[in-house]
């Protein structure tokens, strides 16, 4: 192996030579910075180089294009907010309205019955008050008596076999209480829901 000759200090560079070199260096780093990138990247031609070399031309093409796709970015950001404002907006209506429309009634009950059993429950009213109900059985079926008593008076509305619901109104014939009786003459289980809305005092469990 051959050991290379170590170089005498008459070949070194001198700290003059060395300082010389780096501002040289960092010189053309500048000119290089200033004549060529800031016109190519950001259109900054201090010096007017850039034009003459076309580089100012770039960079304002550069320029104008970071400008446009930043203008996108805001117009699509602000057509994303109208349209989430108007979301809004269409759901607050569309909730309103489904508000509006849903029905709305006064008291609710619901009740299940086992094969051969039965419930009854009547509505306070006064001679001529009407009353909108709605009936509805769910896994069997139901015989009811829709009737009234009161005041030795007693009158039959409607009587229905093997019924899965039934809707209607009830007007009273006299002062007492009207309502429904009804059995559950299928092999399963039937559950009943009652809902009522009108003129009466109170809706109650006369079983």
């Amino acid at each position: 192996m051959f050991n290379a000759e170590k170089p005498s200090l008459d070949q070194l560079p001198t700290s003059r030579q060395l300082l010389r070199s780096t501002a040289i260096a960092a010189a053309s780093a500048v000119t290089i910075l200033v004549t060529v990138v800031l016109p190519a990247e950001y259109d900054i031609d201090p010096t007017g180089i850039g034009g003459v070399l076309g580089l100012a031309e770039m960079g304002e093409i550069k320029t104008q294009l970071a400008e446009e796709a930043e203008a996108d970015r805001l117009l699509e950001l602000e057509a994303q907010e109208q349209s989430s404002l108007m979301n809004d907006i269409f759901g607050l209506f569309v909730g309103a309205a489904h508000a509006q429309g849903a029905e709305v009634w006064r008291d609710e009950t619901t009740f299940t019955l086992a094969p051969g059993d039965s419930a009854e429950w009547k509505l306070v009213m006064e001679e001529g008050q009407t009353v909108e109900y709605r009936m509805l059985v769910e896994g069997g079926r139901v015989n009811f008596d829709m009737h009234g008593h009161g005041g030795g008076n007693s009158i039959t509305y409607e009587k229905g076999r093997g019924s899965t619901g039934d809707e209607g109104e009830i007007v009273a014939a006299f002062d007492g209480e009207h309502g429904w009786f009804w059995r559950n003459r299928d092999s399963s289980d039937a559950t009943v829901t009652v809902q009522v809305r009108g003129e009466y005092a109170e809706f109650k469990d006369a079983s």
